[in-house]
């Protein structure tokens, strides 16, 4: 094998878990020679999807970012299909030496594709030696490659688009301008919806009982709905991305309005969701027993119905969670938090963790509702919160949450902004316990949360609007 190769950058490596092994074998090797790697992931070997991988190499290699890439799977088939189908990449799969020759050779190829069932370890780097130290130099060669390229022509790359509308969209002051630049973001980036509900106007034909299952249709025929949503400011995963904490006028849409203490009232329960209604809150947040008396008091309303699951210790087992969840959703739940078992977080058995997580997010999404997932931050170290937060996402999670208010501290703007980047913004980020005030409530959405667990929701939206508070003396609690 090669003792050194002349890269001319950064060469970036993506795998699924089936590839994990090689890849990182590919990166040991890579970076002995003192070549720059762009890990595109996965990082571990639990069970992913290659599309995801794949393209984020391929976009590295089409952007410019990296020189060459290489994605590996199983096969290496359904991750060479993926990268070319990335405008301006060339991906060529290749099984021995002579297949990495001619791939550059003769098809100038600026991507490989792997198949880790297919290749030992020894055989893969020489493969990736001789990829990245052979050069298409022939003329009768380079035309042929030209004529690939030329299939290219009109073909936008989706990243850049997505980013030259996010930078239209954070410069334009205007609101219909700003409301039109996040139709066509949503447009290009239909996955950006998840998590969005209640669309006006009625629903499309592929929404399942009135409620958004992140179909995409929406953005293509319900560009109204979409402008509604937006213009309302209602809180979705778009939320969470770098660059949209600023704080609204209203934060109202923000905030689970929220009540969990043991010794509460039916009384107490109706004057909460008449408050919800009133103030136009994103959900209450309730014990699981009254979740329907809740549903059916918000009947016709904007807020939704959220309730608490393995609550407040996480301890009880996965199947059992999934079963509350489960029951929750049947009697009117549309958001589910659950604890997450903390002493398997602390004890660094993440493989409970993401399975305990993942076994209620399943639930969860078969029922067409969110997950959150409480870590209780005020019992972990940082480096337990992002294993945490790494988790959630890798269970595919909705949002992580901060705390259960039930513990010895709550939610913190070090928290919020640790977690947030945790999740790469790519989940929401709740921040509850000890959030007493609108100030309070802005300094948890400037550093990242796109929502607020309060006992005090009133008394936060009346201070933001400059109105005179009732519970002045009202403490903050989960």
């Amino acid at each position: 094998m090669s003792t050194s190769i002349k890269a001319a950058g950064p060469v970036v490596l993506g795998s699924d878990h089936g590839g994990f092994e090689l890849k990182e074998a590919l990166k040991r090797h890579l970076e002995r020679l003192g070549v720059k790697v762009i890990d595109a992931g996965t990082h571990s070997k639990e069970a992913c999807d290659y599309p995801v991988f794949a393209r984020a190499a391929a976009l590295s290699v089409a952007r410019g970012e990296a020189w060459r890439g290489v994605v590996v799977d199983g096969a290496g088939i359904g991750s060479g299909m993926v990268a070319n189908k990335i405008p301006g990449v060339r991906s060529a799969m290749a099984f021995d030496v002579a297949t990495a020759k001619n791939a550059r050779e003769h098809n100038d190829a600026n991507m490989l594709t792997l198949g880790a069932g297919y290749l030992s370890e020894e055989t893969a780097l020489k493969v990736l030696d001789v990829f990245l130290t052979t050069d298409c130099t022939l003329d009768r060669h380079k035309r042929r490659v030209a004529m690939i390229d030329a299939l290219d022509a009109g073909r936008n790359l989706p990243a850049s688009t997505h980013e030259k509308r996010y930078s239209e969209l954070m410069a334009s002051p205007d609101r219909a301008s700003l409301v039109q630049a996040i139709v066509d973001v949503l447009s290009a980036n239909p996955s950006l919806l998840a998590g969005a509900t209640d669309l006006p106007g009625g629903a499309p034909s592929l929404c399942a009982d009135g409620r958004c299952v992140a179909c995409g249709s929406c953005i293509s025929k319900r560009t109204d709905s979409v402008r509604a949503i937006v213009g309302a400011g209602r809180p979705m995963r778009l939320a969470s991305a770098p660059g949209l904490g600023a704080v609204p006028d209203d934060i109202a849409k923000f905030i689970d309005h929220t009540l969990l203490k043991p010794d509460a009232t039916y009384a107490d329960i109706d004057k909460l969701c008449a408050e919800a209604a009133k103030f136009g809150f994103a959900s209450v947040c309730v014990n699981p027993m009254y979740v329907k008396r809740c549903a059916d008091k918000l009947r016709g309303s904007s807020s939704l119905v959220c309730t608490v699951i393995g609550f407040p210790l996480g301890a009880t087992p996965p199947e059992i969670k999934a079963l509350e969840a489960r029951r929750a959703i049947r009697d009117g739940a549309r958001e589910i938090d659950m604890v997450i078992s903390i002493g398997a977080l602390k004890s660094g058995d993440h493989k409970y963790v993401y399975d305990d997580i993942r076994a209620v997010a399943e639930t969860v999404h078969d029922g067409r509702a969110i997950l959150k997932v409480i870590l209780e931050t005020a019992l972990l170290t940082d480096e337990e919160k992002i294993a945490g937060c790494v988790a959630a996402k890798k269970a595919r999670a909705d949002f992580v949450k901060t705390s259960t208010g039930f513990a010895k501290g709550g939610a913190t703007v070090h928290d919020v902004t640790l977690m947030a980047t945790a999740v790469d913004h790519r989940l929401g980020v709740k921040a509850s316990g000890g959030v007493g005030s609108a100030e309070d409530a802005r300094k948890m959405i400037q550093a990242g949360a796109t929502r607020i667990g309060a006992s005090v929701g009133v008394k936060i939206v009346q201070e933001s609007r400059g109105q005179a508070s009732d519970s002045t003396s009202a403490k903050a609690a989960y």
